[in-house]
């Protein structure tokens, strides 16, 4: 014989937690980080890059650049500026692509889950391995090249909001961008050479005031330029700023410029994202 067992008057089976939006946007940055970390070929590209670059460059230029400023502590600014949009801009217009083929994005779309938690889940993801990959090639840069961290507070406020800004500025553009890929394997050929071409224009590669005046007003139109820029206010002495083709870091005009890619970024996200591909309409 069984017998079941009531449960007391007044009370119910305990229905299942629900989480809030601030648990829901971690346990999918969590899951992005995870995805992101089991890709050997993004960890090593992402991480691997910046550094691999300043070791080559560092073997390549060990003089000064004028003003008492080494080559190294002049690349740093352009190495950190492509390591973050490489991370986001290049990352996600490479990787989104290759989800909406596989139908990961249709299925998403399908699910009771609100849709911003999914973008929240990329930023979260772009966040962490930026700052992982900044905080790598920055302790690279101390131990091998005695690269001069920032001195004063001042500095690292504007580390931080030239970083914040430059990053949701690429992040935005990447998902936008992630839209003009028609399959998963094109889009790597649209994004590449567009991060390409930018770092070889906006002043990672060499001194940006010694490419050719044309070419620094194409690279003007863009956030990374801005962000090297501002990044140069960082890691540079004061005095360097009059040899910048405004005469000065014009950290006012860096904000400006990229605070209007961000909001540029995210009107091309709200008119141009695809949750499926051409083919299913």
């Amino acid at each position: 014989m069984t017998t079941t067992t009531k449960p007391a008057a007044g009370t119910a089976a305990a229905p299942g937690r629900r989480l809030g939006p601030a648990a829901l946007a971690l346990r999918q940055g969590r899951l992005e980080i995870t995805q992101f970390l089991r890709s050997r070929e993004s960890v090593v590209f992402t991480l691997g890059f910046p550094i691999i670059m300043i070791l080559i460059f560092a073997a390549i230029f060990s003089g000064e650049i004028g003003g008492g400023v080494k080559f190294t502590q002049y690349f740093i600014t352009g190495m950190i500026a492509t390591g973050l949009m490489t991370v986001s801009f290049q990352n996600l217009g490479i990787w989104i692509p290759i989800e909406r083929d596989r139908g990961v994005l249709k299925r998403y779309r399908g699910t009771p889950m609100p849709k911003w938690v999914w973008f929240a889940g990329k930023v979260i993801m772009v966040v962490a391995i930026g700052v992982a990959e900044t905080v790598l090639l920055l302790a690279v840069a101390v131990a091998l090249f005695d690269l001069n961290l920032p001195d004063t507070a001042a500095k690292w406020l504007t580390f931080g909001w030239v970083s914040a800004l430059g990053v949701t500025a690429c992040t935005l553009c990447g998902i936008a961008i992630s839209s003009l890929a028609r399959t998963a394997r094109s889009g790597s050929a649209v994004v590449t050479p567009v991060a390409l071409v930018l770092q070889f224009i906006s002043g990672v590669f060499f001194v940006f005031t010694e490419l050719p005046n044309w070419m620094q007003q194409v690279a003007a139109l863009f956030p990374l330029k801005w962000m090297c820029q501002g990044l140069r206010a960082v890691f540079l002495p004061e005095s360097f700023g009059a040899q910048e083709p405004g005469g000065s870091f014009e950290l006012g005009r860096v904000a400006l410029v990229l605070a209007a890619w961000c909001v540029i970024g995210l009107l091309l996200c709200l008119t141009t994202f695809r949750w499926t591909t051409r083919r299913d309409g």
